[in-house]
């Protein structure tokens, strides 16, 4: 029998050709077509002509780099950072924002449909900011050796470990950028060395700062390969000095041989353990590795629209199945009768009981545990049903036990909260199977300038 021939690729690498990009990938990448054959480049926009140079070939599919723009898209725009083409952190600074948004919008739409089969349901505009700049509220930034031995800190550049040293990062709050360049500085003066990664050795790993808008508050977190710190009180007054608004100096300790920023131990230098701030009405206490969003401005928004697909009048049971550090459960605790809240990370509870206390709410439940497990045990030994289910999933989506279970429960209303169009589509078209009707999707942009985007979805019972 004869061995299938296989297709051969119409480019071949270090070719230079002209093509027009058809599409975008949901990294942000430009498509292209040569004969069908699909070639990803970054920095493409759909509409545009380009010369574009084979970098890779594949058997489906290749990547290209751009090499010169012959017919430039209404949506290319300037990008204000100096940095962009060289750091990995944002994707889409050279796409108008209202193309950015439109971009979200039919990535948002095309999962829904393509993956998950449901043509006929409303996807949204993207709700963006007014000001889709300076929104982040924590920056966790690698520290490193310029030749001349002073530390940089900075993002690494896309695909490599080498750190782009920066000045500025124009999507993190300025008091974040301010003090990841005052501690970068003030370790300097001090003689403390960078962890360098390769051989094991040094203390300053990373500089993470978390900044409260609504309190002025500023967290800073060193994270050190081992428990000496060089000149700490020294550097804890200066510090102070800089920022007075510092409330909260902690290290964390992370001795391993691993990406992974944070390590096992925390203690706090100085201040307190918890900084807080507020979404609106609700106070929350965050701690060095408490999961917090990254922009309040927008997680507003998001958690409002939640609120408004779960339609409470004040008899409702609600279970918020990833419940995190209680973020939405108290939301929603504003409107129901009860909210019960169940999540796998044991910290994250002990955070969200705090958070309840905090906001003197006792109509809130916290449960260590797997959202399938924990909720049928409500349900059998205290008898709790839910009115409505929330669900606010990893980029994973949803266990295959957790849908099971809430198509047992039965709710009237479950409000799916998503980071991750794909996964979305895919869980919906199981709700849809198991009896559930997709009323509607809003996608919010809460990471302008990346591809990032999340969307809350409303389903009803047939």
């Amino acid at each position: 029998m004869k061995k299938k021939q296989q297709p051969v690729a119409p480019v071949q690498k270090n070719d230079v050709i002209t093509a027009s990009f058809e599409d975008m990938t949901h990294e942000g990448a430009g498509v292209a077509k040569v004969d069908g054959y699909a070639l990803f480049v970054p920095y493409g926009l759909p509409g545009e002509t380009a010369r574009i140079k084979v970098i890779k070939t594949k058997k489906g599919y290749g990547f290209g780099r751009l090499v010169e723009k012959i017919d430039e898209s209404s949506e290319r725009t300037e990008p204000p950072c100096p940095i962009y083409y060289r750091c990995g952190g944002c994707q889409l600074q050279h796409m108008t924002y209202e193309g950015q948004l439109r971009f979200k919008q039919n990535q948002v739409k095309n999962a829904i449909t393509r993956l998950g089969g449901l043509e006929k349901v409303p996807v949204h505009a993207t709700i963006g900011m007014d000001d889709p700049w300076r929104y982040r509220n924590k920056a966790q930034v690698p520290v490193g050796s310029r030749e001349d031995g002073h530390l940089k800190a900075g993002f690494y550049q896309q695909r490599t470990h080498r750190i782009i040293d920066m000045e500025s990062c124009i999507i993190q709050q300025q008091s974040n950028d301010d003090a990841v360049q005052i501690v970068k500085n003030i370790a300097d003066k001090h003689g403390i060395k960078a962890y360098d990664e390769e051989k094991h050795r040094g203390v300053l790993r990373h500089i993470v700062t978390r900044h409260a808008r609504s309190t002025d508050e500023l967290m800073i977190v060193l994270i050190t390969n081992g428990e000496e710190l060089p000149h700490k009180n020294k550097l804890i007054e200066d510090i102070h000095k800089s920022m007075p608004n510092a409330a909260s100096i902690v290290q964390n300790i992370n001795t391993k041989r691993t990406n992974v920023i944070f390590g096992e131990k925390t203690k706090v230098l100085a201040g307190e353990e918890y900084i807080y701030d507020h979404i609106g009405g609700v106070k929350f206490a965050i701690s060095a590795r408490s999961f917090y969003q990254v922009n309040p401005m927008q997680t507003k928004v998001l958690y409002e629209k939640a609120l408004e697909y779960a339609d409470l009048r004040g008899h409702e049971t609600v279970i918020d199945a990833y419940c995190g550090i209680g973020t939405i459960s108290l939301f929603l605790a504003q409107k129901a009768k009860h909210v019960y809240g169940v999540e796998i990370v044991p910290e994250a509870v002990s955070d969200a009981k705090r958070n309840a206390r905090l906001n003197k709410m006792d109509n809130v439940t916290f449960a260590v545990g797997q959202a399938e497990e924990v909720i049928p045990w409500w349900h059998q030994a205290n008898g709790i049903k839910p009115d409505v289910i929330v669900v606010d999933p990893p980029r994973k989506g949803c266990d295959q036990a957790l849908l099971e279970t809430m198509l047992a429960m039965k709710p009237e209303k479950i409000v799916y909260v998503s980071c991750n169009p794909a996964t979305l589509a895919r869980d919906l078209k199981i709700l849809e199977e198991g009896g559930y009707e997709t009323k509607e999707v809003q996608p919010v942009d809460m990471f302008p300038q990346t591809t990032h985007v999340e969307c809350v979805t409303w389903l009803a019972k047939k």
